[in-house]
């Protein structure tokens, strides 16, 4: 352990023969899948914790929003008309993290790295512009493009962000969002609280737990569109 972070993780130095295994095959055979806190059980098919149009390695969590996604859903859609579109991410396991302070403002934001092409940025620029909506699949996806617009335009974005949505936030970017239940006291709800306001939210979830909705990661997703043009 060469260094122990702020929020309770560890920089960890490894020394191995390179002749007989690479960094990656060393991971597979000792490392874990990192799950949920609330998830105790192992998976018996890592790909179930997997999106469907996953490329790049990297993320230590899943944006389980998209979870939800099959080939044959995804071929409805544009045979709706719906333009899809996709962006990187590398969800950390700071998303999991409650906040702990007494005022949100206070609250120490998590770094998540996160891509979006030039031919991305300028497809949702587009959509824009003719007044069409731009819907996010999951909080990730939500922070990165208003991370990018930060600067009053959208552009090719390659980087950390650490932007924290809370109640009062006026989003540049999303018009809509598909999520997951959240925790208590998270970040995740304060975002989805200042998209369509907490006291709406809060009754969704009421609604959600007297109807059995499964929450969290693996659980049941709704779609919330802004209050604010109601």
């Amino acid at each position: 352990v060469v260094e122990y972070t702020d929020f309770g993780g560890r920089i960890v130095e490894f020394s191995w023969d390179e002749n007989n295994y690479d960094f990656e095959e060393i991971l597979n055979q000792l490392g874990e899948m990192p799950l949920p806190p609330y998830i105790n059980e192992k998976l018996d098919d890592p790909e179930r914790y997997q999106t469907i149009y996953s490329k790049k390695k990297g993320s230590a969590a899943a944006p389980t929003a998209g979870l939800h996604f099959t080939e044959n859903l995804l071929n409805e859609l544009q045979d709706y008309g719906i333009i899809l579109d996709y962006i990187t991410l590398h969800v950390g396991l700071g998303t999991f993290r409650p906040v702990k302070s007494e005022e949100i403002e206070d609250h120490e934001m998590h770094e998540e790295y996160a891509e979006i092409s030039a031919e991305t940025a300028a497809k949702i620029k587009e959509v824009k512009a003719r007044g069409s909506k731009v819907i996010a699949v999951g909080t990730t996806v939500t922070r990165t493009l208003e991370s990018a617009a930060q600067d009053g335009g959208l552009s090719e974005y390659k980087g950390w962000t650490d932007i924290f949505i809370y109640p009062g936030y006026e989003f540049k970017v999303i018009d809509s969002l598909i999520t997951n239940f959240h925790l208590p006291k998270s970040t995740l709800l304060m975002l989805v609280s200042a998209l369509a306001g907490k006291d709406f939210i809060l009754s969704a979830y009421k609604k959600a737990v007297e109807d059995k909705y499964r929450f969290f990661s693996l659980g049941d997703a709704m779609l919330i569109l802004n209050r604010k043009e109601d």
